[in-house]
């Protein structure tokens, strides 16, 4: 794998808008995140096509490709942060310079749909990136939680996963297991299991969150379906659950038993730290972890995501 460098003060931060458009109340929204992360000392430099609405819904994926592109490129540029999350950043895909980005590797974040461009870049050039807080949310959540913690990762190199003893564990399936993380939002992962821009799930730790705004639970349904008919749960040495909150009240755990029953040779464990919710850890996607339900910090960093 490829560890990028870790983020220091009076670094330049890239943001890009690979996904939905950064429109009306967004607008004022990222002027105050990048107030925030100014004052913390760093710099901020916006992508050329960052306000970009070109289509109506978002702006092209040729505009989107080339600002990640240019950003990977821009050597003063020292970190990719994408703005906000969505619906189609997945259009970019073929447009990515990836032999540009192995040799100009850098730190990339963000959660939701910015998930399926993070696990794609990975699986295509080897460089750890990162499911955490996307750069909109660090004004738009109510706590600091999510962005001192992605200053941790990325500047103080850490391996914790949380901060707090708040990071509670529930465990579905006993076990230990080790391997490279993988994963994100389950709705925008489904459609990485096959086809021309499949990622390899073989010998992996697996975490997944939804939605539940978005995705009421037979949505999630089809999609651990889809994943168990692609032979998913086969493959993987460990599964991690974060968040998923509905209105029906029925649990993210609920919809995995349903799927793979009890009796899984892997172990599973449940936290409601990462996903659409206000205190995100930062999750490197690439990286190895262990899974230990024995001990009191059921899932640990075993290798260094940043240098």
């Amino acid at each position: 794998m490829i560890v990028p460098n870790k983020l220091r003060l009076g670094d330049i931060i890239g943001v890009v808008a690979p996904s939905n458009p950064i429109v009306g109340d967004n607008i004022e929204e990222l002027e105050r995140a990048r107030k925030i992360v100014e004052k913390s000392g760093f710099k901020v430099k916006y992508a050329k096509n960052l306000f970009s609405n070109t289509n109506g819904y978002s702006s092209t994926a040729q505009e989107k490709a080339q600002d990640i592109n240019e950003m990977f490129n821009d050597k003063d540029v020292k970190m990719i942060w994408c703005a906000k999350g969505g619906n189609n950043s997945n259009t970019v895909f073929e447009l990515l310079d990836y032999e540009l980005i192995k040799k100009n590797p850098k730190i990339i974040c963000g959660y939701s749909d910015i998930t399926s461009i993070t696990n794609i870049i990975t699986a295509k050039t080897g460089l750890v990136t990162f499911s955490g807080t996307n750069f909109k949310t660090i004004a738009t959540d109510k706590t600091e939680y999510s962005y001192e913690v992605a200053i941790k990762r990325f500047v103080e190199a850490s391996l914790e996963l949380g901060m707090t003893e708040q990071e509670k564990y529930i465990i579905l399936q006993e076990g230990q297991a080790e391997g490279e993380l993988i994963g994100g939002n389950l709705t925008i992962l489904h459609s990485l299991v096959s086809g021309k821009y499949k990622v390899s799930f073989l010998d992996k730790i697996l975490f997944i969150e939804d939605f539940g705004l978005e995705s009421n639970p037979a949505m999630v349904s089809h999609a651990l379906a889809h994943l168990k008919q692609n032979e998913v749960f086969n493959q993987i040495k460990g599964l991690w659950l974060g968040n998923y909150e509905h209105e029906s009240n029925i649990s993210l755990e609920q919809i995995v038993i349903d799927i793979l029953g009890r009796d899984c040779n892997f172990p599973i464990i449940k936290s409601n730290n990462f996903g659409h919710i206000e205190t995100k850890i930062v999750i490197p996607i690439g990286t190895k972890a262990r899974i230990d339900t024995n001990k009191r910090k059921k899932i640990e960093l075993i290798e260094q995501c940043v240098k």
